[in-house]
């Protein structure tokens, strides 16, 4: 095998950015030649090696501390994803849907875990940011104008998370902060805390439960966001329970949850809540426990409406706005980019062609941003 130099095996443990593979990092393309038919096989020594160690490294090195470098859209800086893929068309999700029930059709869904970053509906929330760049671009200005922090880029990490768990208790959020930042490791660390970085963090936490100017800056954010974000969050949740797979609902996000990482999203469950809006209290977020209820229930009462999937097309002037897809008698329809929609004026005469035949989507979202069809 090529020989590695030590400077370059010193590598590893000093690597620090994920935005290259570690491997080429490292090695040569001569070494990524010997080394290919070698790990190619997997119960070799140095394949398996490689196994046991990669996870780790990925972890780490990616969702552990360039996750909490990169601030461009936090809500994509999530376990198992990639923030550089910003978003997929229709088609592209109808294509991978297809491929899974095709080769994955047991295979876990979930939204939220014990190691999230920050939970489905903190990331509902922010992905309207994505809608509405120029009012991010302004509020993140003013922000960082009146509680500066030493790292802009980082300030633009802890405010999205500020306003994604809006209303947060002020510990809370102090502690999100310290993993945060000390999980980046550019500017302080757990071993080696810089104590003056940290204190102006800080700060600028303080600030937001302090100053009302930036109180008033949030508060104006979350006027605008809240709706759209609560939109974005029925419809990821009713895709992942309907979609193909085995859905998983993590503990506590029956209801709305606005959780960052660990061990905030560990927190104890209200489940004497969750039973009262069950028998019929009209409680904040009610509307989710519904959907997570009836679309839980018809898979489990019908199971035969779940075996297969196909695309269910739309046309007209917000087609762009609609998902649905049918998987084989319950049919999916959720509302896609809700700002966008607002601003056109709503779905005007757009159609689904469902089943039965064109169906106006505005008919069958009248209730609400979502719905589960099933033929009587």
């Amino acid at each position: 095998m090529a020989d590695v130099s030590a400077a370059r095996t010193k590598a590893v443990f000093e690597f620090k950015s994920a935005t290259l593979p570690l491997i080429a990092v490292i090695l040569k393309t001569s070494d990524l030649d010997v080394l290919a038919p070698v790990l190619a096989d997997p119960s070799a020594p140095p394949a398996l090696r490689v196994q046991q160690t990669s996870g780790m490294v990925m972890a780490k090195g990616v969702e552990d501390q360039s996750f909490y470098r990169w601030s461009r859209l936090t809500s994509l800086n999530e376990v198992g994803a990639d923030p550089a893929t910003f978003a997929v068309s229709p088609a592209a999700f109808h294509a991978a849907m297809v491929e899974r029930q095709r080769d994955w059709p047991t295979a876990m869904t979930t939204l939220s875990t014990h190691d999230t970053k920050r939970s489905e509906d903190v990331r509902a929330r922010l992905t309207v940011l994505a809608e509405m760049p120029g009012l991010w671009r302004n509020a993140l200005t003013r922000l960082l104008d009146l509680a500066p922090v030493p790292d802009p880029g980082f300030g633009s990490l802890l405010w999205q998370a500020a306003l994604g768990a809006r209303p947060i208790g002020r510990e809370r959020l102090h502690a999100y902060a310290e993993k945060a930042m000390r999980e980046a490791g550019d500017h302080t660390g757990w071993l080696s805390p810089d104590q003056a970085y940290e204190s102006a963090v800080h700060a600028a936490v303080d600030a937001s439960y302090d100053d009302p100017a930036v109180g008033a800056v949030l508060d104006g954010l979350l006027d605008v966001v809240l709706e759209p974000g609560r939109s974005n969050a029925l419809a990821a949740k009713l895709v992942a329970l309907t979609m193909p797979g085995v859905p998983d609902v993590y503990q506590g996000t029956e209801l709305w949850d606005l959780s960052l990482v660990d061990p905030d999203n560990r927190r104890p469950v209200d489940f004497d809540l969750r039973r009262r809006v069950l028998a019929g209290d009209d409680a904040d977020g009610a509307a989710k426990l519904r959907v997570v209820r009836q679309a839980l229930t018809l898979r489990r009462d019908r199971p035969e409406l779940f075996m297969s999937y196909t695309p269910v097309p739309a046309e007209g002037p917000a087609a762009d706005h609609v998902l649905a897809f049918d998987r084989g008698g319950a049919v999916t329809v959720v509302t896609r980019l809700p700002v966008g929609l607002s601003a056109r004026g709503g779905w005007g005469d757009t159609l689904l062609r469902l089943p039965d035949g064109p169906t106006a989507v505005a008919d069958v979202l009248a209730g609400g941003p979502v719905a589960l069809l099933v033929r009587p």
